[in-house]
């Protein structure tokens, strides 16, 4: 322990002043003593060399019983003395064993949480508008914390990376066949046709469709019959019978359309299962055409757009939820508060919920209890073991050498007065 340390813990100085208390009546034990033999040990200086012999002698040797405890006495390596640096690993491994059967017990832990009941407390904790500012206020900064740590290039680069090889990896063959699959045993792929005709069939019935179908005929045809086309202009006009057409070519699609959507068995739907069924039969059984698939798939996934599209996706992402957790109404964080105050809430409402979570905490405790105990008691073993045996003796000293000096001031006092009694004694004896 160093100088500064040692005058900042008012221990010391606290064991300091004992000391020299104990000291001291030592002292004055060895001084009466001698001074009553000097006087001759008679009369009144007889009772005082009684007492003072024997709390000199009280004194000496609880002097010796408590510095054995920490250090040789006077230096010398007398045997059963500096007990506690001697016995540090037996100390080590007594203290270990004694964590573990009292506090890591499961059987005395599971006791102690099933009395405490983690789940009402949770619930009356979150029921506390102040427990919960302090939840949503850690969390804020937690994840703000963690959001700017994502913002790194080496994380986002490494997130990128994960990204790309996770898709890479996938076997889109085999995830489109399933889905396929799913969806015709379902007849949603039925939904998806009717759909796209429906999509269809409102294309085809608007006017600005009809224009387009009666400018391309009258461009086709002029193109492919120019001289018919003039012969006809000269009787009729070619862009009216183009309109006429177009309707009725308009309407005989629209019409075969909604014949389509009404009819369940109608040949446009047969030719439709049949050629979702080669599809999904195409995706799982040859095996070219998944290679085929696989590797569009793998150039999409490591093309420079799709790459640039997933860090502008995370940036925008991660922009915005920072954006949102700093301002002061955010709606996550409000979120979060709502759905704990709401858990809080349904806890003092649902003993089944109560029972549900405490039985999970006593079932959670137990297993890690019984993973944790032994490396417990390993740790606890060997950090006091490699203590240094000064700042082991310094600690312990400065936490019970106090009381153990007044044992030594205990014993010089108690020591004088049995001196006096057995003085007392022999005097009453030789009478």
């Amino acid at each position: 322990m160093s100088a500064d340390l040692r005058a900042a813990d008012p221990r010391v100085a606290d064991l300091r002043r004992m000391k020299r208390v104990a000291l001291g009546c030592l002292l004055a034990s060895l001084a009466g003593l001698v001074v009553s033999l000097l006087m001759g040990a008679q009369g009144l200086w007889g009772w005082l060399k009684a007492f003072c012999e024997a709390a000199a002698i009280g004194g000496l040797a609880d002097w010796f019983a408590v510095v054995a405890l920490f250090r040789h006495p006077l230096g010398l390596p007398i045997p059963h003395t500096a007990l506690i640096p001697q016995g540090k690993h037996r100390i080590a491994d007594s203290l270990a064993e004694f964590v573990r059967d009292n506090f890591l017990h499961p059987e005395v832990l599971l006791q102690k949480l099933e009395i405490l009941n983690p789940a009402e407390r949770l619930g009356q904790w979150l029921r506390e508008p102040a427990n919960l500012a302090q939840v949503t206020g850690s969390v804020r900064a937690m994840a703000v914390e963690a959001l700017s740590l994502l913002n790194e290039q080496a994380v986002r680069r490494a997130i990128g990376e994960f990204l790309v090889a996770r898709a890479l990896s996938w076997n889109a063959t085999g995830t489109a066949a399933s889905v396929l699959d799913v969806l015709t045993k379902s007849g949603r792929h039925q939904d998806v046709l009717d759909g796209a005709l429906s999509r269809l069939r409102d294309y085809l019935s608007t006017p600005e469709v009809r224009a387009l179908v009666a400018g391309r005929l009258v461009k086709f045809a002029s193109t492919q019959w120019p001289k018919a086309i003039k012969l006809v202009d000269t009787i009729a006009n070619v862009d009216k019978m183009a309109d006429s057409l177009s309707d009725k070519l308009a309407l005989q699609l629209v019409e075969e359309v909604q014949n389509a959507l009404s009819q369940p068995d109608h040949s446009v739907r047969r030719q439709f299962d049949d050629w979702i069924q080669e599809f999904i039969a195409r995706l799982r059984q040859d095996p070219e055409f998944a290679r085929e698939v696989n590797a569009m798939k793998d150039r999409m996934v490591q093309s420079d757009d799709v790459r640039a599209y997933l860090d502008g996706v995370w940036t925008e992402v991660r922009a915005t939820i920072e954006q949102d957790l700093r301002r002061d109404d955010s709606v996550l964080m409000r979120h979060l508060d709502q759905s704990l105050a709401a858990l809080g809430d349904r806890l003092s409402r649902d003993p089944s919920l109560v029972q549900a979570i405490n039985e999970h905490v006593l079932s959670a405790a137990e297993r890690m209890v019984g993973g944790m105990r032994d490396g417990v008691t390993r740790h606890i073993a060997s950090t006091v073991k490699a203590w240094d045996d000064r700042s082991l003796v310094r600690q312990i000293e400065l936490s019970v050498g106090r009381d153990l000096q007044f044992i030594r001031l205990n014993g010089t006092l108690v020591g004088g007065v049995i001196g006096l009694l057995l003085y007392a004694v022999t005097i009453l004896a030789q009478r």
